[in-house]
């Protein structure tokens, strides 16, 4: 009986420490990779629409305007995203170097 106990236990905690091995090497960094493509896809998307929030003109402005009750929330954030982000050789930096 105490050595099914040990034997459910070690088992345990080796299970626990694969699936840590494994968030850990495998599925954190895909996630993350996943997360700034993502990002960077809305990002481009956003400022196609939106040019006018940096200054540049665009004659499309007017019809993208539309979007503009549904893309509120995420406009803000976009915003202090694209203002607070570096060159664009810092970003592709920063992928390569951690």
């Amino acid at each position: 009986m105490q050595l099914d106990r040990q034997i459910r236990a070690y088992r345990e905690t080796l299970a626990e420490w694969l699936r840590g091995l494994y968030h850990g090497m495998i599925s954190h960094p895909a996630y993350e990779k996943i997360e700034n493509a993502a990002e960077d896809s809305e990002d481009a998307f956003l400022l196609a629409c939106f040019p006018d929030a940096f200054g540049i003109p665009s004659p499309m402005s007017y019809y993208t305007a539309e979007l503009l009750p549904y893309l509120a929330e995420e406009f803000g954030q976009w915003e202090r995203r694209m203002w607070d982000r570096g060159t664009a050789l810092e970003r592709k930096g920063k992928q390569y170097h951690f």
